[in-house]
């Protein structure tokens, strides 16, 4: 075995190359160099696999018909010992069936000889496409469930690393579904409080009193059912990061509650009379436009500015396309060991389709597409007319709440606009809000009266 270009090429991609036919072998190693791979190659699928033990590549690219050990034996032989690592096949015309059978058990994809060079780049590009990008030194578990190979992620990280090291209040902003809550929890395994509790709550998901009574805890008898004395999320996450997620929801009297914790280091459980100490780091997230809410007098400034000493924005998902194969690969395999341990991922085709799609529900959506192709195959490479099918059933699924009383309210507006050829003061009237509540709603609708009115 022998490892060709390495100086200079570390950050490169790694592909190990085996071949018996040492001309050709050489012939493919100089091509796949002159492209900017780093290049490992292995005469025999027994060298392949002590190649394999020094220095893990991203691909590995092998010829199927070889002596003793052949393309397929050392294929079942690498996902033994390196689970998930693609692998292209390249052969005779006279052995298609047996590379077809190939791929059926998991291998990426298979070319015939001569390889055509377009094609060859295309299929490792492909396939290096669901291998995460280098690593960087020093220990990376804080971030390990953040699959990515984007620039812009990576630039997230560091700054989430950075910022991981001290106590200031971070908010996390982005749409629904793009991962807030695995960035907050990344921020805390990289604290100090790591080793203290993670706790998370959702500020839309409960009734004001609720909600108070989970943040803050309650004494016996405080309220109508309070049997017994209950300690709030704030005591259990003492030492530790408490996670407030979509806190653009939070109730303005809570939002005063809130701060007075904040500031004092205190919280008062409902129903007592005395004050408990507590510790805890605050990460806060939203999908809302915090500065339009606060404008608008539905989020406290003061709040605002004590939650967002960092701000963190994660991007949508169709922003970072280069992580959808990426993804799919993860949220695939832990699916199949869910389910089917027997799928082992998607055809080139299907991760094509899936890479080209627009995400509107961004990582989430992609999870629940991945559940419904591993639930409906019946082979071990999911095909692209299963994908289109998932996209398909999640493009006519019902909207979130949220979204749908959004298109309502802005449906309403436009018709009222009309009715009243964009008068505000008889829009209001009709709609039974006051002139200054009616004009934030347009506002948060993007809806402008004057283009109501007639011969506009």
């Amino acid at each position: 075995m022998a490892a060709a270009g390495t100086a200079g090429r570390r950050n490169a991609p790694h592909i190990l190359l085996v071949d018996d036919d040492v001309s050709l072998l050489k012939l493919l190693g100089m091509r796949l160099e002159s492209r900017g791979y780093r290049v490992t190659t292995a005469e025999s699928g027994r060298d392949a696999l002590k190649a394999l033990e020094v220095d893990r590549p991203d691909l590995v690219l092998t010829d199927l018909r070889m002596d003793e050990m052949d393309g397929l034996a050392l294929f079942q032989e690498v996902q033994r010992q390196v689970p998930g690592l693609p692998v292209i096949l390249l052969t005779a015309h006279g052995s298609i069936p047996d590379a077809v059978s190939a791929t059926r058990q998991g291998v990426f994809s298979f070319l015939t000889k001569p390889v055509d060079r377009d094609e060859l780049f295309a299929a490792i590009e492909e396939a290096l496409a669901q291998t995460p990008g280098a690593v960087p030194d020093g220990d990376e578990a804080w971030r390990a469930e953040i699959i990515t190979r984007s620039p812009e992620m990576e630039r997230l990280l560091e700054q989430a690393r950075m910022v991981a090291g001290s106590d200031v209040s971070v908010l996390v902003t982005g749409p629904s579904g793009s991962g807030k809550e695995l960035m907050a929890n990344a921020i805390h395994k990289a604290s100090r409080r790591a080793d203290k509790p993670f706790v998370a709550i959702n500020c839309g998901a409960l009734p004001e009193q609720l909600l108070e009574s989970e943040l803050f805890g309650h004494a016996k008898g405080a309220f109508t059912g309070a049997v017994s004395e209950h300690r709030g999320l704030f005591q259990a996450a003492d030492g530790g990061t408490l996670f407030l997620d979509e806190i653009g929801d939070m109730p303005l009297t809570l939002q005063i509650k809130l701060l007075r914790a904040l500031q004092e280091r205190q919280i008062r459980p409902l129903g007592s009379t005395g004050s408990v100490s507590v510790d805890v780091r605050i990460i806060s997230a939203t999908h809302r436009d915090l500065d339009r809410a606060m404008h608008e007098g539905e989020f406290r400034e003061d709040l605002y500015y004590r939650l967002n000493v960092v701000n963190l924005k994660l991007p949508a998902l169709k922003e970072r396309a280069e992580d959808v194969p990426l993804l799919a690969k993860h949220l695939v395999g832990q699916a199949a060991e869910r389910h089917k341990p027997f799928v082992k991922g998607f055809s080139p085709e299907a991760l094509k389709l899936l890479a080209a799609s627009a995400w509107p529900g961004n990582v989430r959506q992609l999870v629940n597409v991945v559940e419904q192709c591993v639930a409906l195959t019946s082979t071990a490479i999911i095909p692209e007319a299963l994908v289109s099918q998932a996209l398909a059933a999640e493009d006519s699924a019902l909207p979130t709440f949220s979204d749908a009383r959004a298109a309502f309210e802005r449906r309403y507006l436009i018709k009222v606009l009309k009715l009243t050829e964009g008068n505000v003061t008889q829009a209001a009237r009709i709609a039974g809000r006051n002139r200054t509540d009616f004009y934030k709603l347009l506002a948060r609708h993007d809806l402008e009266p004057g283009t109501f009115k007639p011969g506009h």
